[in-house]
């Protein structure tokens, strides 16, 4: 049987990781904007996420806008909501099947498997959305008012899916113990007084 110890520790990480990747599904802080204006008075801070972007005054009062399209996202935006939302759902059928204490290895395997895929599902879109953040801030053709940094969603993201891919791997390490077969009837030899030979 595998270690109950791993098994436990591979669950919880995993789960921390899917909490992680909801809350970096749910944050509008995939890309910050902070537009300081000729005085303070004008300062305001621009948030884009994945379902909305908001608009933070340098009164404190902010505004947020869902957006009406899907068309009105970047390529890595869109392609972020639906990687998210299958990370999401692939890592709650993984708990699904880990949560069962009467499982077998094999099926913690499985269940490793799956959180590994959900790590990946988690980095592929915030990776992406980091590089172009970092292509467009450094590009020189870019206006000043249009370069954009990289938000709070995004660290939670990178750490949802570090923490998903450690889970998976620690339930992938709990390989099931090799069993010899044993044919009944014949003794194996090199037992004590099992050996007739004299």
């Amino acid at each position: 049987m595998a270690s109950m110890g791993l098994q436990v520790l591979g669950i919880s990480l995993a789960v921390l990781g899917w909490l992680g990747a909801i809350l970096s599904c749910a944050l509008p802080m995939w890309r910050v904007t902070a537009f300081i204006g000729s005085n303070i008075v004008t300062a305001q801070t621009s948030w884009e996420g994945l379902w909305m972007n908001c608009v933070v005054q340098s009164t404190g009062q902010m505004q947020c806008k869902v957006y009406d399209s899907l068309l009105a996202l970047p390529q890595d935006l869109q392609a972020a909501r639906a990687l998210i939302v299958i990370c999401i759902i692939v890592a709650a059928l993984g708990m699904l099947l880990s949560v069962d204490e009467t499982t077998k290895a094999k099926t913690m395997i499985v269940a490793g498997v799956v959180f590994l895929l959900a790590g990946l599902l988690v980095m592929v879109p915030v990776s992406w959305t980091a590089h172009n953040i970092i292509r467009d801030f450094y590009n020189p053709l870019v206006a000043a008012g249009q370069k954009r940094e990289m938000g709070a969603a995004l660290y939670i993201g990178w750490a949802a899916s570090g923490l998903l891919l450690l889970g998976g791997a620690l339930l992938c390490c709990n390989c099931p113990p090799l069993v010899w077969p044993v044919t009944p009837g014949r003794p194996c030899r090199g037992l004590p007084g099992k050996d007739k030979r004299d």
